[in-house]
């Protein structure tokens, strides 16, 4: 069998490619350098035989004294049980790091070594995971382990994955579909869109920036996104009518205080249960008027919770998401938003999709501390 690497490989193979791997990943896309633009990049890639049988997109850190490092966020893709495979490609890759130099490699490839329901965290391993660690470390990777804090890593080693199914619905726990009935019960609409939705988007990220007190990405980040993935960035939106509901509110609260003025003394029980739901409403009323005073008392929606996702091969990552914790109550974050944006996975927008995965991860993390004379330090 003859090898040849390229670090040059034309967008439509290098997609083709990854898109229909095992490891597909946005992060390893042809266009994600794009996103990155403030990185240097190369679009790698291993021929066999005149085959494509290995990509890597690598990206690149120029540092001071023309220095710089190399990054593969998610990758490189291709069979990780080809030890000649995967030594040939790491050969090839190190001998151009020396060239540039690179002082190390660091790549944290999406391989898959456990699965828990969310509530059973445990540290159990695939079996396969010990082959793949040997086959890195044969190249003189250093693995630097099962890090849980997200600090330590670049990309997130933890990820909360939905998988597609067809009928959603039938597999949605009981407090999902809780939630779902209180969303609705106010009125929440879930609409999507791409750059007409930008501006209402960036707010609530913003909003949970602020609240949170982490740095998030800003609307021209979100915007370079869709512009990179127009057939896949999708923009979700929870809105409600404040308007409407305060209509509805104003005159439930007629209703229980003619039911209240009808209702004998002796009636305790029932006297009560008005009397609560009558404070609740009020309370409701309240509420609404003090987001009148910033957004208009006008018969319009509002956006009050949103996601930004990316389709790319079959796979679907919800990258970014906003709440503006003022309408918390209405519930309108995670299950149904999330939800409806699997639903959404059934359409044709988003087709033969395996897995979404909501922002939390590839399970291992490597480096090659690489000096001029390719020494594997650490």
């Amino acid at each position: 069998m003859s090898y040849l690497f390229f670090k040059d490989i034309k967008q439509e193979e290098f997609d083709g490619f990854v898109k229909n791997r095992e490891y597909c990943n946005l992060l390893q896309s042809y266009n994600w350098a794009k996103v990155k633009s403030n990185w240097d990049h190369m679009y790698t890639g291993v021929y066999r035989d005149n085959v494509l049988v290995a990509t890597g997109l690598v990206l690149i850190k120029r540092l001071p004294l023309s220095f710089c490092m190399y990054y593969l966020p998610r990758g490189p893709i291709m069979d990780y049980k080809d030890k000649e495979l995967v030594q040939y490609y790491f050969d090839q890759l190190k001998k151009l790091a020396q060239k540039d130099h690179c002082i190390f490699i660091k790549f944290d490839p999406a391989i898959h070594v456990n699965d828990y329901d969310s509530k059973s965290y445990n540290t159990n391993r695939y079996k396969e995971t010990e082959l793949y660690l040997d086959t890195f470390k044969s190249c003189n990777a250093i693995h630097l382990g099962y890090m849980t804090s997200i600090a330590d890593t670049v990309q997130p080693r933890f990820q909360s994955n939905v998988y597609s199914y067809e009928n959603i619905n039938e597999t949605l726990p009981k407090h999902t579909k809780r939630l779902i009935k209180d969303a609705d019960r106010r009125n929440v609409q879930i609409i999507h869109g791409q750059g007409e939705l930008l501006d209402e988007f960036s707010r609530l990220v913003e909003l949970t920036k602020s609240r949170k007190g982490v740095p998030l990405r800003d609307k021209g980040y979100f915007k370079t996104l869709l512009e990179n993935y127009p057939e896949g960035g999708v923009i979700f939106l929870a809105t409600c009518n404040v308007y409407k509901l305060n209509e509805d509110a104003k005159i439930k609260k007629g209703k229980l205080e003619k039911e209240i003025a009808q209702t004998c003394e002796n009636a305790k029980k029932k006297l009560h249960r008005l009397e609560d739901q009558l404070r609740s409403v009020d309370k409701d009323i309240k509420e609404f008027k003090e987001i009148f005073s910033e957004f208009g008392q006008e018969n319009k929606d509002i956006a009050i919770a949103g996601i930004l996702s990316v389709q790319y091969g079959n796979t679907c990552e919800m990258l970014y998401a906003g709440m503006d914790e003022r309408f918390k109550k209405f519930m309108p974050q995670f299950e149904p938003l999330i939800t409806e944006v699997t639903r959404f996975l059934g359409t044709d927008f988003y087709r033969n999709l395996s897995y979404q995965a909501i922002p939390a991860v590839p399970a291992v993390l490597f480096v090659f501390n690489l000096l001029i004379c390719l020494a594997s330090i650490y």
